[in-house]
């Protein structure tokens, strides 16, 4: 799936494709959340109104700031990586999400989380997958803040960080 997407016109992503093909290449457990050099894969779900004109974001409650929901990879749990972006929005923002249509890999982003208790600083390789939402209904868990219903026009006021942007984009345009 990493090795056939590509968006030319998005060369910070292709840099964070780069790096997360050589993640599963060179490291023993990519997708172990206690892996954290150089870090480990994560899923996000990019999850549109029914409507597509808004994107659902969470006020993340660690990260003090607005993303879209994902998470970590559960062993057991996920078979695939979409598997752990579907699970964390239902989780994180309690959203039904419309099963007719397939998750499709929209986005990928290397960043840093920030260390805390016994996590150092490390890299989530982070792929994000779009989803649509059946219903504009969603209930928060203790993970997030808040959550908002967001329309491409307000992501200034929302901070919402360039590779969500562009995410978002591929997710409108399919």
């Amino acid at each position: 799936m990493l090795s056939e997407w590509n968006d030319p016109s998005d060369g910070e992503a292709e840099k964070s494709r780069e790096l997360c093909l050589g993640l599963l290449r060179e490291t023993p457990m990519p997708f172990a959340r206690s892996q954290f050099a150089p870090g480990h894969i994560t899923g996000t779900a990019c999850i549109l109104h029914p409507t597509r004109e808004m994107v659902l974001l969470v006020h993340h409650r660690k990260l003090n700031r607005w993303l879209l929901p994902g998470g970590h990879v559960e062993a057991g749990i996920d078979n695939r990586v979409a598997e752990t972006a579907r699970r964390e929005a239902v989780e994180e923002a309690g959203v039904q999400l419309d099963q007719t249509v397939p998750p499709r890999l929209v986005g990928i982003d290397v960043h840093g989380i920030p260390g805390r208790k016994k996590e150092p600083f490390h890299l989530h390789h982070d792929l994000i997958f779009s989803f649509r939402a059946s219903s504009e209904e969603f209930v928060g868990s203790e993970e997030v803040r808040g959550l908002v219903w967001c329309p491409v026009s307000l992501f200034d006021s929302y901070d919402v960080p360039a590779p969500i942007r562009r995410a978002v984009i591929r997710s409108t345009s399919f």
